[in-house]
């Protein structure tokens, strides 16, 4: 097992991350001591320094060997995933980019049923099969939403079709059924059960990528009503674009350029001057009589 130094850190760090609030600033900072002076803990990032990178790579641990002790990567998993739902709860999505990648290899290369053919000799022989986590589905989910929020449906599909979940488990797993399901409604335009998707959220950490979700929805939304109307009330605006809350719209409403009268009680789109295109009706209409002539000595 890793040093005592290790075990400390990596209590302080659960202590950090339980916290309710979670705190992230000394989340933040064990990640970065256990980066650079533990020596069987791998968590990638940017402050890793160089020579510091060497060592890791040395440990074997930056891409875990097959001969590695088990409990000194369930350690390395369980901080990774912590590291994921920290960059989660910072607004921090690239991060949680990087933690994911370098979980999959604890999630692939090491989970039980793995077949032993698929593997090199020297793995097969010595690869140790890490017990299930309780974050990784939690952390997959994520991943696909994610996805989704980047519009990498291809993406999305082919990281599906991946999981370790035959197809009929996929419904009853929550966290893989709530980017599933997210993904169908936005396919049918069914925007209104995204938006009650935020409450059904399995996490918290869910909640973010809806957000970011209905933010893309609301503008989809706004382009809409731009060309179909010339105003609104503000209470019909703010249940189009689902929000709860006037100041909410009014804030959208300034970002959008749209005016607001507010003794009036409505909200003014602004409209591009669509050029009058002017329709050759008269060429048209002999065209057409020429072609129904030509029709008739066919005939």
């Amino acid at each position: 097992m890793a040093s005592r130094q290790l075990g400390t850190l990596y209590r302080e760090l659960q202590r950090a991350f339980d916290a309710r609030p979670t705190d992230l600033k000394k989340c933040g900072a064990l990640l970065a001591q256990l980066k650079v002076s533990c020596r069987f803990v791998v968590i990638p990032g940017d402050i890793v320094p160089n020579d510091s990178k060497v060592g890791l790579i040395q440990t074997g641990l930056l891409i875990p060997a097959a001969e590695a002790n088990l409990q000194d990567l369930v350690v390395s998993r369980d901080i990774l995933e912590i590291g994921a739902f920290c960059s989660i709860r910072a607004k921090d999505v690239p991060s949680f980019d990087r933690y994911f990648s370098q979980l999959q290899t604890f999630y692939t290369d090491f989970r039980s049923g793995l077949p032993k053919k698929s593997l090199p000799v020297a793995h097969s022989l010595h690869r140790s099969v890490l017990p299930p986590s309780k974050r990784e589905f939690p952390v997959r989910g994520l991943n696909l939403i994610r996805l989704l929020t980047q519009n990498k449906i291809a993406d999305f599909h082919t990281t599906l079709e991946s999981l370790p979940l035959p197809a009929d488990e996929i419904s009853a797993n929550p966290y893989i059924a709530h980017p599933v399901n997210l993904e169908r409604w936005l396919m049918e335009g069914s925007y209104s059960k995204v938006w009650n998707a935020r409450e059904e959220a399995p996490a918290e950490e869910y909640k973010f990528f809806v957000d970011s979700l209905m933010g893309t929805i609301r503008n989809e939304i706004a382009s809409c009503e731009e060309s179909a109307y010339d105003s609104l009330p503000l209470k019909d605006a703010a249940t189009l674009l689902f929000f709860t809350s006037q100041s909410d719209l009014l804030r959208f409403a300034q970002q959008r350029g749209w005016q607001l009268d507010l003794t009036a009680g409505l909200v003014e789109f602004a409209r591009k001057n669509d050029e009058q295109t002017e329709i050759p009706k008269q060429k048209l209409i002999a065209a057409n009589l020429g072609y129904a002539r030509e029709l008739e000595q066919i005939v």
